[in-house]
């Protein structure tokens, strides 16, 4: 009996952690192409605003972290540097600086959802175009399955 409820525990832990992993990398093997530093410096040099995401916010750890230059164009915001993987990545646009979930989540009903994030070296994603850019002054990736705050940098 003792040796079933070892073998059980055991197989357990491994398929857990096998489990954990899979959530971790599908998301790293199935992202698109990450589009060429050259393009992605090429569309950021007409920002109308830039910003910087860092490590070091509140809300981001180990697993969740954004850093690098996002660019903010007429019609695209523009990341160029590196994220944390991780499923369901999503950028939205606030209305004030905010670096953890807890401060999110009860701005989240006035957050301007701009699209999803696909990759995790760098990104473009078009603007909507009845976006307002002086209507918000943040850029924020958000995790929309975990419900993690990854990063976010204050444009204006």
């Amino acid at each position: 009996m003792r040796k079933l409820f070892l073998l059980l525990v055991s197989h357990g832990a491994v398929l857990s952690i096998g489990f954990a992993l899979g959530i971790y990398f599908l998301p790293i093997l199935t992202a698109p192409k990450t589009p060429d530093a050259a393009v992605l410096e090429q569309q950021a040099e007409n920002a109308l605003f830039t910003a910087e995401l860092t490590r070091d916010l509140r809300g981001s750890d180990f697993l969740h972290w954004g850093e690098g230059k996002i660019s903010i164009t007429s019609n695209q915001i523009v990341h160029e540097g590196a994220l944390a993987p991780g499923p369901d990545y999503k950028l939205y646009l606030v209305n004030e600086f905010v670096e953890h979930e807890d401060e999110f989540l009860p701005l989240k009903d006035q957050a301007k959802l701009i699209g999803d994030i696909k990759t995790f070296d760098g990104f473009l994603l078009d603007l909507p175009q009845d976006v307002d850019l002086t209507q918000f002054t943040t850029v924020l990736i958000w995790c929309e399955t975990f419900g993690e705050f990854i990063s976010s940098a204050k444009y204006r």
